[in-house]
């Protein structure tokens, strides 16, 4: 997950639930010896503990390696959940807006429904892709759809925004999927490569630059962006699927949370 302006680091493709994975239950117990035995050192032991320690840690950095992970995923599983919450108090942050991308059943007839908030430019929405667009084909019957969420640009650099922009203007010709699939392919994206791809998507081109300047267009975007914040996310991709942020990227973790929605009923 590539994180918005405020939040530079990744989010990791694993699983983030603390408590569901044994392997961080044992961690945390190693982590919570290890500063149990440093605190009580000075009582127990003569000699150097300080230096021993660093030894230790120095001769095993895995140690750091996985106390680090472990908290990045306790921090992850801390936001997921900040996402549900807000979701569960407001169900109306999520009520369907029909300018966005949509594929399959209608809202009022699909059983489950999928939300994908991404970047074109996040190398955690570009590694899912391919998998994200499987779990659509195996699929039919779950509406997917597509938040256009440019968060990584800078200033000089708009190429996040403008990619948006563009594959919305394919959406209103019809072209958005191809389009998305090709933006999502490229591995360093400007301005000038949003507009190939267009090209080759048979996009009109001038229809695609009214639209991709338009006020309707910036209104849509600052929607996105106004939604995201309320929902509490802090960066891509993040998917929701029946109004619950899954625990993973991986598109293997949304598949099994369509399974479960559709359990649910």
């Amino acid at each position: 997950m590539t994180d918005n302006a405020d939040r530079p680091a990744g989010r990791p493709a694993n699983r983030s639930t603390w408590l569901r994975d044994p392997r961080l239950g044992a961690v945390a117990l190693g982590v919570s010896v290890l500063a149990l035995g440093v605190a009580a050192a000075p009582l127990l032991t003569g000699g150097d503990f300080d230096g021993r320690v660093r030894a230790y840690l120095l001769n095993h950095p895995e140690v750091l390696e996985e106390m680090l992970q472990a908290r990045q995923m306790q921090q992850q599983a801390a936001g997921t959940e900040a996402i549900n919450a807000a979701v569960a108090a407001d169900p109306a942050l999520l009520t369907h807006d029909p300018r966005d991308p949509a594929f399959g059943p209608a809202a009022e007839a699909a059983a489950v429904t999928v939300i994908q908030y991404f970047d074109y430019r996040c190398p955690g929405c570009k590694s899912v892709a391919p998998g994200f667009l499987a779990v659509m084909e195996a699929n039919p019957d779950v509406r997917f759809i597509f938040k256009e969420w440019p968060i990584l640009d800078r200033p000089g650099d708009e190429t996040s925004n403008y990619a948006a922009r563009a594959a919305l203007a394919a959406h209103a010709q019809g072209r958005y999927l191809a389009v998305h699939q090709a933006l999502m392919a490229e591995p360093a994206l400007d301005q000038a490569g949003v507009d190939a791809v267009l090209e080759m998507a048979g996009v009109d081109m001038t229809a695609a630059r009214a639209a991709i300047a338009s006020g309707a267009t910036d209104q849509h975007v600052a929607d996105i962006h106004d939604a995201a914040r309320r929902i509490n996310l802090q960066g891509t991709p993040t998917f929701l699927v029946n109004g619950r942020a899954t625990d993973s990227i991986d598109p293997r973790a949304v598949a099994e949370a369509i399974a479960a929605a559709r359990q649910q009923g």
